[in-house]
């Protein structure tokens, strides 16, 4: 049974493209939209986030069903799978500060459960290296431009180093 109560999450893990798609067919998940977070430029379009210019992260706004889907469950099972966490401000080909992979929270409890689930795959050597994912103080969200919305469905076979790993 489904609640009206919805929960939202802002993650980063390289270009936003392949992580919409995947994240956009979780069961529980009810919306997504991507845009950039996590710097010091207010109104960013997505030139401005090249070379790491503005600081924001490419990223995705997740609106969950936490009947559902825990926070903890979309982090554990999904966030940590579908990109590589151990690669500083990269992700395939893609580098810079805006493909960081970041968890963004937006109060005290999404805090600690970030920590806790980064702790246990960590811990849990599902990834070779050291996981670089930072976990930063949520701010303000920009959209992205309309035509980065569901590219990959608008695109398909366009470019994604996006896939669910064990």
């Amino acid at each position: 049974m489904s609640s009206n109560v919805t929960e939202t999450a802002y993650l980063a893990g390289g270009c936003f493209w392949g992580m919409e798609d995947l994240l956009r067919k979780i069961p529980g998940v009810t919306a997504t939209e991507v845009g950039y977070t996590g710097g010091h430029l207010e109104n960013p379009r997505y030139e401005d986030t090249h070379e790491s210019r503005s600081g924001h992260a490419e990223a995705v706004k997740i609106v969950f069903d936490p009947s559902k889907l825990t926070f903890a469950e979309l982090l554990d099972r999904w966030f940590y799978r579908m990109h590589d966490p151990t690669t500083k401000n990269r992700q395939g080909n893609d580098t810079g500060t805006q493909y960081r992979s970041a968890i963004f929270v937006v109060d005290d409890a999404q805090k600690k459960v970030a920590e806790e689930v980064t702790k246990k795959v960590e811990d849990s050597k599902r990834w070779d290296g050291k996981i670089q994912t930072t976990i930063e103080p949520f701010t303000k969200w920009w959209k992205a431009e309309d035509y980065h919305q569901d590219y990959l469905v608008n695109h398909p076979g366009g470019y994604s180093c996006h896939f669910m790993r064990e």
